[in-house]
């Protein structure tokens, strides 16, 4: 029986497109993915060629996740979801003006958003004509012009929000930031802010920085590692080639996470012959631990509670104890506080909120303070609560109580999406700018840049909800989908005046009609980009804060394609005539841009040079160094209260979860094979003691309440392998539970990873899904 089959009796019954996986992540079934989306995307084009650049020192980097390339590439060094990623760019398929004839936006509004994107790629810049009810042609001047026009419109330019994906390249992102200063607004929401924001607040007052500070090195180094709150198989699948590297070494690698995920359990690598042409796969968790949805808080308090007992016991023993007692008097402060918070917090309710065992609790803490160098790994099931920072900075404490930061095979490491969505925050995409960076960009350009913070991504949507944002330009990405409580996004995005989407694929955003609604198609990652200048490169930020270049290859899906930066550019100039911003030098050689990066932020120095080394370069990370950037130059133990929900009187916590399908809003298909699910999306994933308590079974449709007009109705429950009082539904399907006033006040995260809810026996019919 696999261990993703629930362990009831009636998992026997037949639900459609419902059944167990047993194979481990990769190996066969993720070749076979593979040429299944290269035909079905691009037929028999000589595109294909595309797979063999990406992440090659000569080629692009993936459009997908961030994950770091090795020193040495392979003839192939991609994963199936970047494969996916490249194909769904690279089609062959087409969204041209005879397109827009043929359909209204009234009737695409009625496709799915997946039918939306597998359209095919924008060929031509449009805009809503509302006469007629269709999309338009409109030449890219024309709309610079109707877009500055509208701009300048507005009463104020803090009516203005500028939304940046994680997918634009550092050029367009630093053009993108220096054009809306000098209009006059820090209004920068991103799709940082509803990721890893909360990595971005927390670890600087933390450990100084709002990274990760370790490198792929650290993890040939590393004693142990631990994975809390992420599922590489589907979101970072280069992953899982180190992760199994360091198993095959005995390196222990210690899972918590609510549901249990191929992607974490055992791997078959298809770059491995010798592991492809035989039964064996690579088994990756040494121990499993399924923590309840928000009980992260908790589980981290009780393995710092068990690390001090045990230190304790040590001293007591004659031994030296197991905290690193000379790193924390040298580098750190407030210990002492923690130690009397965590001691303070009894057993009984750390067992109840976190749904594991005080043995399980112990075993972990074990393993932790047993090895030398560890390494503590973490995705949105960390970041993606309201409190999210809390959770981020209770990770630091861990680490720093045995000295794990700044040292060989030790540190954080915070698992990003989008491929440069670090970089972006990097040069400029924040809200919340500081002093030193607007001095210097004020004086490299000649601008007077505005000091009050502007808006993150909840902030921007209330805004806009309320009416008091008029304006909106999209650099990439899909918001309205992205962010929670759709009816009121959606509300919201058709109050505006101007609405500007700047993407490779028509999406909904692009529906939700404004005054005046345009589109701009954009170059995407796999393009050649030539300029007045000539051929251009541009660069992009792993998570491990490694900066190299990426060069596009192939033919333009339309040769009336602008690139990000052109486009950011031309909007500034018809929108900012007299600001003497050298914009068209810029884009004729992507080499001013980045001078002007290095200008603005001292750590690129040499910026065109260092770029241009095979590999690229790594920017300054205090913490991998034991510099701590905080007011006082030391790391801080910060401490926060328990956090979850107490689970008490059958409360159910619902995560929101990626198919591995899709990319973040983007929808490949309708497959989620890990996890068994086949051509559909709309089920419920429960535990079966959870199910026979509420009188439910495996294939029962239900309703899941979320509270006064927040429900998910007649979707089929699944019975899993996930921790009791947990439910998972798949992004962004289920953001209509989310309110947008869910967040981590500290950072502006939404609580997507944990809605409280009540599942009932579906109240109306539902049909299933084919």
């Amino acid at each position: 029986m696999s261990d993703l089959t629930p362990s009831t009796d009636d998992t026997d019954r037949t639900v459609p497109g419902v059944e167990p996986y047993d194979g481990p992540a990769g190996g066969w079934g993720a070749l076979k993915a593979v040429a299944l989306a290269v035909r079905e995307q691009m037929g028999a084009s000589t595109d294909t060629r595309a797979l063999l650049q990406m992440n090659q020192p000569d080629g692009f980097d993936c459009p997908g996740c961030a994950w770091p390339d090795p020193k040495k590439t392979s003839s192939f060094e991609f994963c199936e979801n970047g494969a996916k990623a490249v194909t769904w760019e690279a089609t062959a398929k087409r969204v041209d003006l005879a397109f827009f004839k043929r359909h209204s936006a009234t009737e695409l509004y009625g496709w799915s958003d997946y039918d939306l994107e597998n359209a095919g790629r924008l060929t031509h810049p449009l805009r809503y004509d509302a006469a007629s009810d269709h999309f338009v042609p409109i030449t890219y001047d024309e709309a610079y012009a109707r877009i500055g026009a509208g701009l300048n419109a507005l009463a104020d330019p803090n009516q203005a929000e500028f939304y940046c994906s994680g997918r634009a390249s550092n050029e367009a992102a630093f053009l993108y930031q220096l054009f809306a200063r000098a209009f006059g607004t820090n209004n920068f929401p991103d799709c940082s802010n509803m990721c890893h924001e909360a990595t971005s607040v927390g670890l600087p007052k933390s450990i100084g920085i709002g990274k990760g500070t370790v490198t792929l090195d650290d993890f040939e180094l590393a004693d142990a590692i631990f994975c809390i709150g992420h599922n590489p198989g589907t979101n970072h699948p280069r992953m899982l080639s180190t992760l199994s590297d360091a198993a095959k070494r005995g390196v222990p690698i210690v899972v918590a996470n609510p549901m249990r995920e191929r992607g974490l359990e055992r791997f078959k690598s298809p770059q491995h012959p010798s592991e492809m042409l035989t039964t064996h796969s690579t088994e990756l968790a040494s121990a499993y631990h399924q923590v309840r949805v928000g009980g992260d808080s908790a589980m981290l308090k009780g393995m710092m509670k068990a690390l001090f007992e045990a230190d304790a016991a040590d001293l007591d023993a004659g031994g030296q104890g197991l905290l690193d007692r000379p790193f924390i008097a040298e580098h750190t402060v407030g210990v002492d506080e923690l130690r009397a918070d965590v001691e303070a917090v009894a057993w009984d309710e750390i067992v109840t909120r976190s749904g594991l065992t005080r043995d399980a609790i112990e075993s972990m803490a074990r393993t932790y303070w047993q090895a030398e160098r560890v390494i503590l790994c973490y995705g949105m099931g960390i970041t993606q609560h309201s409190y999210g920072t809390s959770n981020v900075q209770q990770l630091a404490n861990l680490l720093l109580l045995r000295g794990n930061m700044g040292k060989p095979g030790a540190g954080i490491c915070p698992l990003r999406g989008h491929s440069n969505v670090q970089g972006d925050r990097t040069v400029g995409i924040t809200e919340i700018p500081t002093e030193a960076m607007l001095q210097r960009l004020d004086a490299r350009f000649g601008i007077k840049s505005p000091r009050a913070h502007g808006h993150n991504a909840v902030e921007a949507l209330a805004a806009m909800r309320d009416g008091h944002a008029k304006a909106l330009i999209s650099l990439g990405g899909n918001l309205a989908v992205a962010m929670p409580d759709p009816e009121a996004s959606f509300a919201a995005f058709r109050k505006l005046d101007l609405s500007v989407s700047i993407i490779t694929k028509f999406n909904r955003t692009c529906l939700l009609l404004a005054r005046e609604t345009i589109v701009l198609p954009c170059l995407g990652r796999t393009e050649l980009d030539v300029q007045a200048g000539g051929s251009q490169y541009v660069t992009v930020e792993d998570s491990m804060s490694m900066v190299h270049a990426s060069r596009g290859r192939l033919k333009p899906a339309s040769p009336d394609l602008h690139s990000e930066p052109a486009i950011v550019a031309g909007i500034a100039k018809a929108t900012l005539p007299h600001v003497p911003i050298a914009w068209d030098a810029m884009i004729a050689d992507y080499d001013l841009i980045r001078d002007g990066i290095e200008a603005v932020y001292p750590d690129f120095y040499d910026f065109n040079v260092r770029v241009r080394q095979k590999g690229g370069f790594r920017l300054t990370v205090g913490a991998s160094e034991r510099v701590w950037n905080t007011p006082d130059k030391k790391a801080h133990f910060i401490v926060h209260p328990l956090a979850g929900a107490s689970g008490a009187e059958g409360a159910l916590l619902l995560t929101t979860v990626r198919s591995h399908d899709q990319y973040n809003t983007t929808i490949y298909g309708l497959n989620d094979r890990y996890r068994g699910v086949t051509g559909r999306r709309d089920v419920i994933f429960a535990n079966a003691d959870d199910l026979a308590e509420l009188g439910l079974s495996h294939g029962d449709r239900v309703d899941i309440d979320a509270g006064p007009g927040r429900t998910l109705d007649g979707y089929t429950v699944v019975a899993h392998a996930i921790s009791r009082g947990s439910l998972a539904a798949y992004y962004p399907e289920a953001n209509c539970l989310v309110p947008l006033e869910d967040h981590d006040p500290l950072s502006g995260t939404p609580s997507y990873k944990s809605v409280r809810v009540t599942m009932r026996a579906a109240a109306t019919p539902h049909a299933v899904a084919a």
